[in-house]
């Protein structure tokens, strides 16, 4: 998460030193936000970064630092999901290392009129594009049940179908607008109990992963990188809650697995892929506590990073998959 100014983006050093920056290697920064880690990757003499971000107001805003870096900055308005073919197009690939920073960025929170924040008063908007479906239409579009999976499966919220039971009820009377509006129904049918993360929260989290497919993107952009990291290149991901990282954890424990033996196979069974990354070190790794009390947004953070090895990409794998995207409503609940 970054954010504009001299924002220092949560586990920035850390990021870093896992990416294994060095002298003339080229690296994508999926997640440019405010340029944290754009900026300590250029830091490095000779080095090159390819940055992606959907928000075009921060691509706008980092269009000071593509100047000053006179060629070593290509800032592009897109999502990673692209990353591969976007990397290709610019003949950005073979790289180095790609660094993800998932979620919403504080420039993103903290601007009342995105409608991220049950804090504020604001539009229920919640897009990272401004394109698209907004969170407004899913809460007064979709059915009851399909507005209880969003917020059950994508947000861990217990009383999913209590909260959306209210909202299909009021909004007959009339449509919700803004986020106090959503936020004080939750409070008033979910209160939470003193000393709680505030009621809304894991509903604001459904509905924005909902909006703006984040898990589907999050899955697609690890596919990318593994496609256009060179061997030896290193890919790192930053997460900041359990959804995320239980995707990063299984994308990275399937392609380090050093999968069975052949005496352990049946006759006739296909073998495993060639690991395609090489895990090390203790992970995940989180912030420090000096940096949760200055920061009490990376509290949640986490950091997960691999070596690329030589082997092909691996297929998706369909449980992957299955962690992206709600259950099938023929096929019974998750």
């Amino acid at each position: 998460m970054t954010s504009a100014g001299t924002h220092i983006p949560v586990l920035r050093d850390e990021a870093i030193a896992a990416l294994c920056v060095h002298r003339g290697g080229r690296y994508v920064d999926a997640t440019f936000g405010g340029g944290g880690y754009t900026r300590a990757i250029l830091a490095h003499p000779e080095t090159r970064v390819l940055a992606f971000d959907r928000d075009r107001s921060a691509v706008k805003s980092g269009q000071a630092l593509v100047q000053e870096m006179r060629g070593r900055l290509t800032l592009i308005e897109a999502r990673f999901s692209r990353l591969e073919d976007i990397s290709r197009a610019q003949d950005f690939a073979p790289v180095d290392g790609v660094v993800f920073d998932i979620g919403v960025s504080s420039m993103q929170f903290d601007e009342a009129a995105r409608g991220f924040s049950f804090r504020a008063e604001g539009p229920l908007d919640m897009r990272m594009e401004g394109r698209g479906r907004s969170a407004a239409d899913i809460v007064n579009e979709a059915d009851e049940e399909t507005l209880a999976d969003i917020l059950y499966f994508y947000g861990e919220e217990r009383a999913a179908r209590r909260i959306a039971r209210a909202i299909a009820h009021d909004r007959n009377i009339a449509p919700f607008e803004t986020t106090r509006a959503l936020a004080g129904l939750i409070e008033r049918v979910a209160p939470g109990r003193p000393g709680d993360i505030h009621p809304a929260t894991r509903s604001f989290q459904a509905l924005r992963i909902a909006v703006n497919d984040e898990l589907g993107e999050l899955l697609e952009g690890l596919i990318g990188a593994e496609r256009v990291l060179a061997e030896g290149g290193r890919l790192v991901v930053v997460t900041f809650h359990s959804l995320e990282d239980r995707i990063v954890k299984q994308f990275l424990a399937e392609r380090c697995g050093r999968g069975e033996t052949g005496s352990r196979r049946l006759p006739g069974e296909t073998a495993p892929p060639a690991r395609s990354f090489v895990c090390e070190g203790r992970q995940p790794v989180t912030p420090t506590g000096a940096e949760t009390t200055a920061n009490p947004r990376a509290r949640s953070a986490k950091l997960r990073y691999a070596t690329r090895t030589a082997a092909p990409p691996h297929p998706l794998d369909a449980r992957l998959a299955r962690l992206v995207r709600l259950p099938d409503r023929d096929k019974g609940k998750a």
